[in-house]
């Protein structure tokens, strides 16, 4: 059997109360020790700098503007253009006193001004804290008194929240700067309370010398200020290594967000780890791929792959804003990379599936009959590209087509993907489709799948670069990494790893223990060394008959049915049974409800008992298909029309359940389901 990592240690069983724990795994390129770093490259500001140097007149940051309504093409800045736009934005943060150490805030939509923002602070060893563009003010609240912010970057639509009476932001803050302009109203309301705010192009110091005149009353410091960085901009401060690059809250599923602190090392090492691990691939990434962003920049996952393209001098272009349109921005920039939550593959999926329907019985079959027959040559060891050109160019290169035409690499992070959704995608999309998994702790990339290995199908691929990977046992839940079918908890250790959380030595000593960060997930390595996500630790509850049950786990096995398009699986440790909220497939409801003969709209039927008695039904063939126990059966649900979302704050940004928002907003419908079986029982 080929292996694609290497053991460099092996387990030990547990003593005296102490958990075994499995064989530790390295990645190949580290089975001697951990490769030499990149002299030129040691902190997040060397990875811009050196692009820039090399790269000078490269795209380096897109973007689409919008006027009447009609969204544009894309506009660029380059590397060099936007290295001197750092320099000005460093230059006017220091000139409103902002010194090393200090914590600077970034809040907003993902956009040019974000980066320019973020490089600007380690530019000056000022420490970049995102504020979540998902969260309510509550949670951008929190982070802004527990960080103890002074200065923000905002989106415009965001500064009014920022200055309400009992807003932290509004006693806290020094100075706002608007990622475009500030409204006569939100300026006169902060100087009220003492808040200076800035325009974009005011901080850029864009207005010419000779308009000094025109800013009679706006005070000589905010003047001093104003024209020092066009004038004469001010001496970098660079970084050290050691030095904290940022403070990235996570938004959590339950409770405050907990402050993740990254140094510029950990930074630094994990893009030239990433480096490291593409490059040897006969498909290299170059300075001319182009990036989609359109995950939240706050987020670890985005982030860490921007990092990663401006190390190689490639194109980073935004999307417009807005989700539901989101194909259009892929159709403009072409792009060669796309990273995405699994639900913005299942929905690319869903789409597919749906053109499938609408084609007539002769055209599904040569299809299915062309997939069947490349997956075959896939599953032989044939690269996505000499598996069956043939397929390709008849039905497969549409696809690809729909996502823009030069895509190269699409990768999913944040939660399992499920692998026949993996499967159809490596077929069809004529691109390298990969799964990836880490978190804000281990800078999102702890391990990654290898192109062309189809043995990786459903899995998360092996370790990376600088980092190492074992599992501990979990006794309560029945997973040991010795036993017949190792597993447990997924352990890192390595150079890419957080110093700790925020303020928080306990919490940060609860999950670092020698050395090693303990993730909260439940996984299982191959006998190949390839890590497989099977469970989750944290959601773990116990029911009233003592029997533990893994919350996540059963929302992902319940939500490969059809019929559902999201779900929220609950339980109680007071009682002994499942219940769960169901948004269903609206496709699915509507072929179901034509079938019976009903003729209502979506809504209409969601509130019918005989499609809660339908979802049960098929909930339980699921639960049988996968074997699940009798206690993990759900034997109630409630039928919800609209998806959970952010607005209503019941998922986090990477649309995972977010369980006490979930209780607080369907607490009622909980009730009532657990008192209808009840009173089945009497």
């Amino acid at each position: 059997m080929k292996s694609f990592a290497a053991k460099v240690e092996e387990g030990v069983k547990g003593e005296n109360g102490k958990p075994s724990v499995g064989p530790v795994y390295r990645n190949l390129l580290s089975e001697k020790g951990f490769p030499p770093m990149d002299s030129d490259i040691t902190t997040a500001w060397d990875i811009f700098c050196k692009s820039v140097e090399k790269f000078p007149d490269n795209k380096m940051l897109g973007w689409r503007t919008i006027v009447d309504k009609k969204v544009g093409p894309y506009i660029w800045k380059t590397y060099k253009e936007v290295y001197e736009e750092v320099l000005q934005i460093g230059s006017a943060l220091r000139a409103l006193g902002a010194e090393p150490g200090c914590r600077v805030g970034i809040y907003g939509i993902n956009c040019p001004q974000w980066i320019i923002a973020m490089e600007a602070c380690a530019a000056h060893t000022l420490i970049c804290v995102p504020l979540y563009d998902t969260l309510g003010s509550g949670a951008v609240d929190y982070i802004v008194d527990h960080a103890e912010i002074d200065f923000v970057f905002v989106q415009d639509t965001k500064i009014k929240g920022m200055l309400e009476p009992d807003s932290i932001c509004a006693k806290r803050l020094k100075a706002i700067v608007s990622f475009t302009n500030v409204s006569e109203e939100d300026s006169l309301k902060a100087s009220e309370i003492g808040v200076k705010t800035y325009s974009w192009p005011e901080f850029l110091h864009m207005v010419p010398i000779d308009q000094k005149t025109e800013l009679v009353g706006v005070g000589t410091d905010r003047i001093s200020g104003f024209f020092k960085g066009r004038e004469k901009p001010e001496e970098i401060s660079p970084p050290k290594p050691f030095n904290t690059c940022t403070i990235m809250y996570t938004s959590g599923t339950s409770g405050d967000p907990k402050g993740v602190v990254l140094t510029h090392e950990a930074v630094a090492t994990f893009v030239v780890g990433v480096d490291l691990f593409m490059d040897q691939f006969e498909d290299k990434m170059t300075h001319e791929d182009v990036y989609l962003s359109f995950l939240p920049l706050a987020h670890i996952l985005d982030r860490m792959n921007e990092e990663y393209f401006f190390r190689k001098g490639a194109s980073v272009g935004y999307y417009h804003g807005d989700l539901n349109v989101l194909r259009d921005d892929i159709q403009e920039l072409k792009p060669t990379y796309i990273a995405g939550v699994p639900r913005v593959f299942e929905r690319i999926h869903e789409g597919i599936q749906k053109a499938l329907q609408e084609l007539n019985p002769r055209r599904r079959f040569i299809f299915s009959a062309l997939y069947k027959h490349k997956l075959s040559w896939l599953n032989r060891g044939y690269s996505h590209k000499k598996a069956s050109p043939m397929a390709d160019l008849i039905a497969f290169r549409k696809i690809r087509d729909k996502l823009g035409g030069k895509i190269r690499l699409l990768i999913s992070g944040g939660a399992p993907l499920s692998p026949e959704i993996e499967e159809f995608l490596r077929v069809t999309c004529c691109c390298f489709v990969l799964q990836g998994y880490g978190l804000t702790e281990t800078l999102g990339g702890t391990a990654l799948c290898i192109p062309n290995e189809m043995c990786m199908l459903g899995t998360v691929g092996v370790p990376a670069v600088y980092n190492e990977i074992r599992l501990e046992e979990v006794a309560e839940m029945g997973y040991n990494p010795l036993g017949e079918n190792p597993a447990g908890e997924i352990c890192i250790r390595g150079k890419c790893l957080f110093s700790g959380y925020y303020k928080n030595p306990e919490l940060t000593d609860e999950v670092l223990k020698d050395g090693w960060f303990h993730t909260g997930d439940i996984g299982e390595i191959h006998p190949n060394g390839v890590l497989k996500i099977i469970d989750r630790k944290k959601n773990l509850i116990k029911l009233s008959q003592g029997e533990y049950v893994a919350l996540e786990n059963l929302e992902s096995i319940y939500g490969q049915n059809s019929v559902v398009q999201d779900i929220w699986v609950y339980g109680d440790s007071f009682k002994s049974t499942l219940v769960a909220v169901i948004v269903p497939n609206p496709e699915i409801v509507n072929r179901w409800a034509k079938d019976l003969g009903f003729n209502k709209t979506f809504e209409e039927l969601c509130s019918l008992s005989e499609l809660q008695e339908h979802i049960l039904l098929e909930l339980k063939f699921t639960a049988e298909k996968n074997k699940l126990k009798r206690f993990e059966y759900i034997k109630a649900v409630t039928v919800e029309t609209k998806p959970f979302d952010l607005e209503r704050d019941l998922v986090t940004a990477t649309l995972k359940n977010k369980r006490n928002n979930l209780l607080k907003y369907y607490q009622v419908q909980v009730d009532e389901m657990y008192r209808k079986l009840a009173s089945k029982k009497i």
